[in-house]
Formats: C-alpha cells, structure tokens, sequence
C-alpha cells in the first residue's frame, strides 16, 4: 500500500513523509503558486517569537519553518514523526545553532507540563491520526499565558472561490506533482486530508475544547489557508 487511507495510520503517513522528504519544500513552494514563504513569514509572525523563549515546532518536516522562527534568538525544538524529514532537516538547517531536531509524535510529546512559551503547526495537524489528542498535548506542555499558532488548509469562506480551488485540486496539481515530486500517491492522499478537514469554525471549537482561550483565526489566501491562534490561561482548573 503507497497511498496512506484518511484513518491516518501513524507508520503509513510517516513512511510517506520519508518518501518525499527530500523534494518535499520544492514541491510546497510549486503547488502554493509561490505561497509557501508568504505563509511562513504569516505564521512567523504570529508566533512573534523572542530572544530567549522556548518555541516547539511540531510537524517541523526539514525544519523551515523552525529556521524563520529560530532567527529571533528563541530556542526552537523542531518535533516530526518522520525520521526521513529529520534527516533532511538536521543536514539543511545544520548552520542554525538555536534549533534541534527531535521524532517525537504530536498525540505523545517527550515534553514537560509548560516547557514552552509557544507551540505551533504548519500543514500538519490535518496528518495526526488523533487532531484532538494532539491538540491537548499541545496544551499540556504550552505555559500558562503561552502562544499556540496553526497554520493549515482551510475551508474558502466564498463560493467562486472553493469552486476555484477544487478545480484548481482536480485539474492542474496533479500535473504539478508529476513534475515536481517523487511519490504522487502522497500528494493525492494530501489533497484528500485537506478535503476532509474540518473549517475554521470547527477547529476553533476544538482548539477551544482543549483550554486554549482568546481564539481567533484569520484566512490567507481568500481562506485556501487559516491562521489560528490561541493562548493558554494564566490559570488553568
């Protein structure tokens, strides 16, 4: 089996990450129409790490993201399941003294209670098997009055503009993918994820369901992308 089903099993998707690692921020970069960094410098932002913070990176992939972050002077774990990202990470961002890799998973993070001023994920909560597991282990080790930021594919709030994207998913990415990447089975399982994801509004409830509180999100993009966030009370029950 190439292609890992929507029951997200872990060592599927992680042997299918591992496949694609090593042209997987090219393929981002073509499929985004050159999005890619616009997204990063978004969720950059507002993550609005600082020198000295403790920032987790989940679902870091080859560590990108991490780098945008890490220039701040933070410290940045970057976490991912796939030992091939990992790999491809550790060797890309090997210049990057204030960033380390770990495998860990995103339902089971080998973290403290509070470790981390911020927690974020880019385009990856969409790919754990648990999302609201995930989410409360993103909780769990957030301190109290912490940041968490998630950035992922979304649900165009306008008509014209789904229909364009849906489109645009069944027509022109799979040339796209052809092109560019070495598994296309991989790229089809993803646009299948992004299709069954929930909205905005529905991530909000979860990511509120959790603890986090003062969530809000805004859609990049025309809402093909959504930037939520959240903060941890300075109190929790």
């Amino acid at each position: 089996m190439t292609r890992a089903d929507l029951g997200k099993d872990p060592s599927q998707v992680s042997a299918m990450f591992d496949r694609v690692a090593a042209r997987y921020d090219r393929t981002n970069n073509l499929l985004s129409v050159g999005n890619a960094p616009l997204w990063r410098v978004a969720t950059t932002r507002a993550v609005d790490p600082k020198p000295g913070e403790r920032i987790l990176d989940v679902a870091a992939g080859t560590g990108t993201s991490s780098a945008s972050l890490a220039k701040s002077g933070a410290s940045v774990v970057a976490a991912d399941f796939s030992p091939g990202m990992i790999d491809v990470g550790r060797r890309r961002q090997a210049h990057v003294s204030n960033l380390v890799f770990v495998e860990a998973d995103a339902t089971k993070l080998p973290f403290a209670d509070g470790e981390f001023d911020a927690v974020t994920i880019s385009f990856g909560l969409r790919n754990v098997n648990e999302p609201k597991l995930a989410l409360a282990e993103f909780f769990r080790v957030t301190k109290p009055g912490g940041r968490l930021v998630i950035c992922e594919f979304s649900t165009p709030p306008v008509g014209f503009v789904r229909f364009g994207y849906g489109m645009y998913q069944r027509y022109v990415m799979p040339p796209l993918v052809r092109l560019s990447s070495s598994n296309d089975d991989a790229y089809e399982y993803l646009n299948e994820s992004i299709n069954a994801w929930p909205d905005q509004h529905e991530l909000a409830a979860w990511i509120r369901e959790v603890g986090y509180r003062e969530v809000a999100w805004r859609n990049l993009m025309m809402g093909v992308v959504a930037l939520h966030r959240a903060r941890k009370p300075l109190a929790t029950a």
